[in-house]
């Protein structure tokens, strides 16, 4: 009894499921059988067997006209010649007589090579390897008669869906099937963005709050986070370095941090028009006039020598390419990777004239001639000539400048329009340089989006808008001023609409006057919390702000834990962010702000506090916008160590090495018309954008202004020409080997935040990259002002703002 009544109280949805009949149970009309449940199924219907190709003995050489045009000319990829004979082996068994005639060949050649920059792959295609033989495999599976069989179009998550309801019923696996392919080897292939974006392109689908804030797409990374990469000078291509970083690492990983800072260069240049040869033969060369023509002849070309092709052609003139260091002996030196020698630049010019920084560390274009030792005077004593790839004799340097720069969208291969379209020519946009997604892979999707987000939110007031970044320089903590005009600023921000206020503050040290816990003024790990731990107070009385802002921080040198050995002096780059124990006030002062607006209802991106290194990177809709953040003293440095050159006048040298005289500023043009020179000067510096603070321009003359604006132009093109934050010897300013990398410019960042204490503040447009210096926030010369500079990411340019405290 109590078995039934167990089992009339029981769940209908737990209550056991009648077995299934048998799959081979056999009908019967005898009552003594039963009839099986389920019908059984109906045998399909034989196929017709497919027509047979006769296969052939495809030579490779015969393949390779047609694998040549479509590989290298069509899609800008290069064939090793075991590529070429499994191609061959290939077609000839699937494709058979008829792989010219029909043009089969030709299709799925295609075919291959877009499957093989899709997977990411190189821009060399070798014979071996899974990779290839994925592709191949995929492409066998869907080939009828030779021809690709058409395959169906599925949404995205259609795709998936039916793939897995396949799987249900077939013993296949997804790596079986060709059109299958899981969501995380789909995106790790293409280089697609981490970021959760809906395809649709309906701005109603997406008009919610959460994705109205643009901070949803926000991440910032660290120097320590960012994938390290390595150019790969034989195969042209970035890899990923497998070997694990390391504070102390091999002493080889210095020899390949210049190493490969000049792969980089070198790369860039051949790249550029001016360095390349022009593939028209010389029979129709002669006939081309240059005119207002871009086209540029072979004689127009420029050439670059390897230092160690130098000897045996004393008296010849040459344009080398090399880094400026100093040898053992005291003598400025020139070398690359086959040698070095001895640079005499006493008549040498720089290029452009007071345009550009050149110190050692440096990677320079010198144009000038080789003099063996012993040509015109005798050797001299104790001469080392050929002692560690150091050539004999010396090169007389005639014109010294910085290897040009190359904008973004040819770095990544984007049209020039900023619109996502991809152009024709090569570049490196299948690679993800920041783990947030490559150009062509998710580039034109985040861009489409970050335009219906920020034109959105921007549509009461075009100046104002989430898409603000307000950027403060040199926070010091421990002057009362600093945090009075600290409150005046928040105090602006936060009587502005939540909705409209904007979505970053950067705050930028150094967070303390005096190196900390080296005996400075500033004193100890105590007073250091202490000065937090007031930012906290100031915080909190804008509970708005930290509700609807992502705060950043980044260090400076006098911050811990560097500057407690460091005494103030420079610190290894990159740097780690401030410690845990400093900061504990301010994390609390976000997650009150962020409890009370939770209260009120409604989901939102909460505001939070962000500790990063320095430098650091700021990615907006994934590979869209890259904002660099670095913090030094640039100018200084470049001050202690630049190169003198000889004056224009023949007089005496000049008092320093970085004065600019105003009768070079004023008389520009004739300057460069006396002075013979075989680079050209770069225009863009000279129609940089700039915008400098209205104070000083009523408070001073005119040539002040033109001074600080040609510094500002100067300091600009030193470091994105070089493509690197610290272009200095590493005994100057020392940096760890193994995070190099986050030091890299390349490709150009959408904008770099340069903040530099001892620089004017400024803001200029040079080469696509937007540079900015926010300046201190309160200065002794100007008391009772603090500035601060405000970043657009609609129209990416940026503008100093004032204001009284």
């Amino acid at each position: 009894m109590s078995e039934k009544l167990n089992t009339s109280h029981t769940a209908p949805p737990f209550r056991p499921r009648p077995a299934p009949a048998q799959s081979d149970a056999i009908p019967s009309s005898s009552p003594a059988f039963g009839t099986p449940v389920h019908p059984i199924r109906p045998q399909k219907p034989v196929q017709p067997l497919k027509p047979s190709i006769l296969p052939v003995q495809l030579p490779p050489a015969t393949l390779r006209p047609l694998a040549f045009r479509t590989f290298t000319k069509k899609h800008n990829l290069t064939l090793t010649s075991s590529a070429l004979q499994t191609f061959a082996a290939f077609i000839g068994k699937h494709c058979g007589v008829a792989w010219r005639e029909d043009g089969l060949a030709e299709r799925i050649l295609d075919d291959i090579a877009k499957s093989w920059k899709k997977n990411g792959g190189g821009v060399i295609v070798p014979g071996e390897g899974e990779d290839l033989k994925n592709i191949l495999r995929n492409i066998e599976s869907s080939l009828s008669e030779g021809k690709s069989a058409p395959q169906n179009v599925l949404n995205r998550q259609g795709s998936f869906v039916f793939g897995a309801q396949n799987l249900r019923d077939e013993s296949i696996t997804p790596g079986e099937l060709p059109g299958v392919l899981s969501r995380d080897h789909s995106q790790g292939s293409l280089g697609l963005s981490t970021l959760e974006v809906d395809d649709d392109d309906d701005e109603d689908d997406n008009d919610n709050d959460q994705t109205r804030d643009p901070r949803q797409w926000l991440k910032v990374i660290g120097a320590f986070e960012q994938p390290r990469l390595m150019y790969n000078w034989t195969q042209k291509h970035f890899e990923l370095i497998g070997r694990p970083p390391s504070l102390l690492p091999d002493p080889t990983q210095k020899t390949h941090l210049f190493r490969h800072r000049y792969n980089l260069i070198h790369q860039r240049l051949l790249r550029n028009e001016s360095f390349q040869t022009s593939t028209v033969g010389a029979s129709r060369t002669s006939t081309l006039q240059r005119s207002s023509s871009i086209m540029t002849t072979a004689q127009q070309a420029y050439k670059l020598t390897p230092i160690a092709n130098l000897l045996g052609r004393s008296g010849s003139n040459h344009l080398i390419l090399g880094l400026l260091t100093i040898s053992p002996t005291g003598a400025l030196t020139i070398s690359d990777l086959t040698g070095s020698i001895a640079l005499d630049i006493g008549h040498a010019r720089p290029v452009p004239e007071g345009g550009a920084w050149f110190t050692p560390g440096m990677v320079v274009l010198v144009d000038g001639m080789y003099e063996e030792e012993g040509s015109a005077v005798g050797p001299a004593v104790g001469a080392d000539a050929g002692i560690g790839g150091t050539i004999g004799g010396k090169f007389i340097g005639f014109s010294v400048g910085g290897p040009p720069c190359e904008r973004r969208d040819v770095t990544l291969g984007v049209g020039s329009n900023g619109a996502g379209n991809l152009s024709a020519g090569a570049g490196f946009g299948w690679v993800d340089f920041l783990g947030v997604g490559s150009e062509r892979g998710s580039g034109t999707k985040m861009r489409r989006l970050e335009q219906r987000t920020l034109k959105r939110g921007s549509a009461h007031n075009p100046t104002e808008g989430r898409g603000r970044m307000v950027i403060m320089g040199e926070v010091d903590l421990a002057s009362a001023n600093v945090l009075q005009a600290m409150k005046k600023i928040l105090g602006v921000y936060a009587a502005e609409p939540s909705d409209e206020s904007p979505m970053i503050f950067v705050l930028m040290g150094n967070f303390a006057r005096y190196a900390v816990m080296a005996g400075g003024g500033s004193g100890g790990s105590i007073e250091y919390k202490e000065y937090f731990d007031s930012l906290a107070t100031a915080l909190s009385d804008y509970p708005s702000v930290l509700q609807s802002a992502t705060f950043i921080f980044v260090p400076g040198d006098n911050d811990p834990w560097a500057s407690a050995f460091s005494a103030g002096a420079a610190t290894a780059l990159p740097r780690a962010s401030i410690p845990d124990i400093f900061t504990s006030r301010v994390k609390r002062a976000f997650a009150t702000a962020n409890a009370e607006a939770d209260s009120s209802g409604g989901e939102r991106v909460q505001g939070k506090a962000i500790w990063s290194t320095n430098p650091a990177r700021i990615t907006l809709f994934g590979p869209a916008q890259e904002v660099v953040l670095f913090r030094d003293d640039m100018t200084g440095r470049l001050l202690r160590n630049s190169l003198t050159f000889r004056p224009l006048n023949g007089g005496a040298s000049s008092e320093t090495a970085c004065e600019i005289p105003e009768s070079t500023v004023a008389s520009k043009n004739s300057v460069q018309a006396k002075v013979s020179i075989e680079i050209d000067i770069d225009a863009a510096v000279e129609t940089a954008e700039s915008h400098l603070p209205a104070a000083k321009t009523r408070g001073s003359s005119g040539t002040t202004v033109t001074a600080d604006l040609v510094a500002a132009r100067r300091l600009v093109k030193t470091i994105l020409d070089q493509g690197y934050l610290s272009p200095f010897p590493l005994s100057i300013r020392p940096v760890l080997w193994d995070y190099s990398g986050a030091l890299q410019l390349y490709p150009l960042p959408s904008a770099l935040v340069l903040m530099d204490p001892e620089a004017p503040a400024f803001a200029i447009t040079y080469e696509g990259c937007h540079v900015m210096n926010p300046g201190p926030l309160v200065t002794d010369t100007r008391r009772g002002v603090a500035q601060w500079m405000e970043y657009d990411a609609r129209t990416r340019r940026g503008k100093t703002r004032e204001i009284r405290f």
